[in-house]
C-alpha cells in the first residue's frame, strides 16, 4: 500500500477585504508608521555633592539661577545635542537625545566636564526614565469613535487638548492620538517596549479610520454646469 504524504495543515488565506488581510506583519508596523524617537530622558548619580556656582562660572554653555530653578543647566551641541540638569545632591538628568546610547554618552561627557574643574564626578546608576516617539498612520482618525469604543483606556476633551489620551496597560505607557493620524508614544523605557506599543495601538487606530466622504451622485455634473 502506498504511504500517504504528510505535511503541515493547509490554511485558507484571509479574504482580501478582511481586517486580518489589511493588517501588515507585526514586526514591520513600527517601521511602516515611521516610528521616530524624539527625546530620551535619563538620570544618573555623580557620586558626590556638586558646587553648582562653580559649574556655572567655569564651564562653557552653563547657567545657574537658583531663584528660578534649583539645578545648573549644561548644554551640549556636539557630537549629540543634549541638555543636563545638575543638582547639588549629585543627581543629573539628561534630556534631548534620540537614543539610549546617545544619552549614556552625553551623561559621560557631562561628567568629564565636571571632573575637569576638579569636582569628583563619576557617572553611576544610569537609567532611562522616559522615551518619546512620534508616528503617522497616514490617514485621519475618528477620535470620537475611539473614545466611545475604548472608554476604559481613553479620554478626549477637545476643549482642553486637541489630542486623545490613551493609557495603555501593557506595556504601560501613554499614547496621544490626533485627528490627523499622527500619534505620540510616551512613557517607554526602551525602544522594544515602544515598538510593542505601536503594534498594539495600530489595530485600534485602524478600526477608527475616518473614511473620505464620497461626493453625492450628480454633484460633479452640477459643478461642471
Amino acid at each position: 500500500m502506498a504511504s500517504m504524504a504528510t505535511g503541515p495543515p493547509r490554511t485558507s488565506p484571509s479574504p482580501p477585504g478582511s481586517a486580518l488581510a489589511r493588517r501588515p506583519p507585526a514586526e514591520h508596523l513600527a517601521d511602516r508608521v515611521g516610528l521616530k524617537v524624539q527625546n530620551v530622558v535619563a538620570t544618573c548619580n555623580l557620586g558626590a555633592r556638586m558646587e553648582l556656582r562653580q559649574i556655572a562660572t567655569s564651564i562653557r554653555n552653563a547657567e545657574y539661577t537658583p531663584k528660578r530653578f534649583p539645578a545648573a543647566i549644561l548644554r551640549l551641541r556636539k557630537p549629540h545635542r543634549a541638555t543636563a540638569l545638575i543638582y547639588g545632591s549629585g543627581k543629573m538628568v539628561v534630556l534631548g537625545c534620540k537614543s539610549h546610547d546617545d544619552a549614556r554618552r552625553a551623561a559621560q561627557y557631562f561628567a568629564k566636564l565636571i571632573q575637569k574643574i576638579d569636582q569628583p564626578a563619576n557617572m553611576r546608576e544610569f537609567k532611562v526614565q522616559n522615551m518619546v516617539g512620534t508616528c503617522d498612520m497616514g490617514f485621519p482618525i475618528r477620535l470620537e469613535k475611539l473614545v466611545y469604543t475604548h472608554a476604559k483606556f481613553a479620554s478626549y476633551e477637545p476643549e482642553l487638548f486637541p489630542g486623545l489620551i490613551y493609557r495603555m496597560q501593557a506595556p504601560k505607557m501613554v499614547i496621544l492620538a490626533f485627528v490627523s493620524g499622527k500619534f505620540v508614544v510616551t512613557g517607554a523605557k526602551n525602544i522594544e517596549d515602544m515598538r510593542k506599543a505601536v503594534e498594539k495601538i495600530h489595530p485600534v487606530l485602524l478600526e477608527c479610520r475616518k473614511e473620505e466622504s464620497q461626493p453625492l451622485p450628480g454633484a460633479a455634473g452640477a459643478r461642471a454646469t
